[in-house]
């Protein structure tokens, strides 16, 4: 198949398609039994330094579940792990900064990402992409809003107290951390590009934590400069409890904004407007449930994911750990299955 007519992209172009296309955030790792052998022993970042490793892992759902994409296992602070920064991904805590940044001196250490630092990534995608034939692979980068919070906190945050303190209280310095992190998110998702990826996703995971008004003011034109600067491949935004943001995300340049399980498809097409494919949003909890709860909840969004332009059908955040893989198979064989075009 060629690549360009692949399910997936044409739903991220908003082309007609053979069936509604299908894959899972965090469909590479943790619920997966492959996973956790070739993980056994093996750090985080190590293994999203490690080319064969990362090639292994973005395999692994493409031939479990026959999805219509893979998604480069890596992680969002990869690129600045490789520029420096003292950090380290805790199991059950999450990514821990040892030196916070929040005065001046802090963002001088933050220095531009350069090819090299990065050669890991390149090359596996290169890998990837002979591996993958007519699958898409989609890069990824974190948001420049959710890599600032962690650096900010020093971790992750509930209430992300430090995080508004500084978009508040010093705007100047919150806008040239924001315009230093736009850089390095932008060179990072460009090198993915050059080396073969077929889309790309921006994760804001925190950015539902800022209200509309200010994400205008705060965040959008960093965002937007991130987008403005890639061209070529389908652009994926994606953020958690963003149901407020939808109408300012669709602002910011995505082709494709992703939903969490929040707000309906059909209501989120009303408030991205046109112009834009939505990506959701069955909520992840639900694969814990009984298969005939699942069957008629994915239903639903398959439904309700006709009112949008495009419809590319993932979970409204990641696959959690405890899910059952057999409920995933038997998930994207439905989509699949029932997101066909009536004839």
């Amino acid at each position: 198949m060629n690549l360009a007519d692949s399910a997936f992209l044409r739903a991220c172009r908003r082309e007609p398609v053979p069936h509604t296309p299908v894959w899972y955030m965090r469909q590479a790792g943790r619920s997966l039994p492959e996973y956790l052998k070739v993980r056994e022993g093996v750090p985080m970042l190590t293994a999203c330094a490690t080319p064969d490793l990362i090639v292994e892992i973005t395999m692994q759902p493409v031939r479990r579940y026959g999805v219509d994409a893979a998604i480069f296992f890596s992680d969002i602070v990869v690129p600045l792990k490789a520029i420096g920064v003292d950090l380290d991904i805790k199991p059950g805590v999450g990514p821990v900064v040892a030196d916070p940044i929040r005065d001046a001196k802090g963002l001088a250490a933050l220095r531009p990402l350069e090819p090299d630092d990065v050669s890991y990534v390149t090359e596996a995608i290169r890998a990837l992409t002979g591996e993958l034939g007519g699958t898409p692979l989609i890069g990824f980068a974190g948001a420049p809003f959710t890599l600032g919070s962690y650096l900010i906190e020093g971790g992750p945050s509930k209430n992300h107290d430090k995080t508004k303190a500084m978009m508040y209280g010093a705007p100047e310095l919150w806008h040239a951390l924001m315009e230093r992190l736009s850089g390095i998110v932008l060179e990072h998702l460009r090198l993915q590009i050059a080396a073969g990826a077929s889309a790309v996703q921006l994760f804001d995971s925190w950015v539902g934590a800022v209200p509309a008004e200010d994400y205008r003011e705060f965040i959008l034109p960093h965002t937007r400069r991130i987008f403005e600067g890639i061209e070529g491949v389908p652009r994926i935004h994606f953020g958690v409890g963003t149901g407020e943001l939808l109408g300012v995300l669709g602002e910011a340049g995505a082709d494709v904004v992703g939903v969490d399980w929040r707000v309906p498809l059909d209501e989120a097409a009303r408030r991205v407007g046109p112009g834009k494919a939505l990506q959701g949003n069955l909520d992840p909890a639900l694969l814990l449930a009984p298969w005939e709860v699942v069957e008629r909840k994915a239903r639903d969004v398959l439904r309700r994911g006709r009112a949008a332009e495009g419809h590319v059908f993932n979970l409204g955040h990641g696959v959690l750990p405890s899910t059952d893989p057999d409920q995933l198979k038997r998930l994207t064989d439905l989509v699949h299955e029932a997101g066909r075009p009536a004839a």
